[in-house]
């Protein structure tokens, strides 16, 4: 099992920029691949991006793609999230996951360990 711990969220207006992070521990991280996912209120969590294992291949949702941006250093154990020109319907909370595989998946039931999410709220 892999413990996350995401950090990063705030409140900002739209056009601004945040970074999100997500520190893994438990498990050796450069095994999982792992996604970034997002629970508007009143709605369904929903994929945002993924990253390989080595980081050398990255997926998005056509609705962040071109404004966000998944990285991942393994020496740090870390997966970070930068979400650039941020709108009012990105506020959500932001979940990170681990999928024990050497790609990601946009589908939620593919990832194993889940950390508790942090919120973004973009004011417009």
């Amino acid at each position: 099992q892999v413990q996350l711990v995401e950090s990063g969220g705030g409140l900002v207006q739209a056009g601004d920029s945040l970074r999100l992070s997500c520190a893994a521990s438990g498990r050796t991280f450069s095994n999982y691949a792992m996604g970034w996912f997002r629970q508007a209120p009143g709605k369904e969590r929903e994929f945002v991006a993924a990253i390989s294992r080595s980081g050398s291949r990255t997926a998005y949702a056509d609705s962040v793609k071109g404004r966000f941006t998944i990285s991942r250093d393994n020496a740090k154990n870390t997966v970070y999230l930068q979400m650039n020109s941020l709108k009012p319907e990105d506020t959500a909370v932001y979940y990170c996951a681990a999928k024990p595989a050497d790609y990601g998946s946009l589908y939620l039931t593919d990832y194993h360990d889940w950390g508790q999410g942090t919120q973004v709220t973009v004011s417009s």
